[in-house]
């Protein structure tokens, strides 16, 4: 009986670390801390120790328009990443707007404008496309989380605007 506990005890604890290794559930949309992972007890790391870059080719969109977001380390080769959880807000209403175009190792979570990583394997980057709204033209930003691993992620990104195109192609 007391074997019986001490593997049901540990199966459990193996379940709970595991985390999502196919990327963020629908309800990281929603929860309480939004827009960040249940990682037990694991919380965001400082902003200013953030070693990404969440980089977008334009913020003002017109109807259909597609917009590039790149996620990659700041310094070239310094580190990987596993995964990320980005959504694209209106900047005058913060509401969720537009979708994002599913392509390989990525799913979209269209209840919330988002899109994740579909597997744990360590990134050098991440090349997205996000579709504008067929019926509105403004303003957009892009947020969310990046994670280095289980434990070590930071949330809250804000992403900014590529300045040089050709680093967004």
């Amino acid at each position: 009986m007391n074997s019986r506990w001490t593997y049901l005890t540990l199966l459990l604890l193996l379940a709970g670390t595991s985390g999502f290794p196919d990327g963020a559930p629908a309800d990281t949309c929603v929860k309480q801390r939004a827009n960040q992972p249940n990682h037990g007890k694991a919380r965001s790391q400082p902003a200013h120790t953030n070693p990404f870059e969440v980089v977008a080719s334009a913020q003002t969109y017109h109807p259909g328009q597609e917009i590039s977001v790149l996620v990659y380390p700041r310094q070239q080769g310094s580190t990987t990443f596993r995964g990320f959880f980005l959504q694209a807000r209106d900047a005058n209403s913060n509401e969720w707007i537009g979708e994002w175009i599913q392509s390989e190792n990525t799913k979209t979570i269209p209840e919330c404008s988002a899109i994740t990583h579909s597997d744990n394997r360590d990134k050098l980057g991440a090349k997205l496309i996000w579709k504008a709204p067929q019926n509105k033209r403004g303003n957009v930003y892009f947020t969310g989380t990046v994670l280095h691993d289980y434990g070590n992620f930071w949330a809250d990104i804000v992403g900014i605007v590529a300045t040089e195109p050709q680093l967004i192609k």
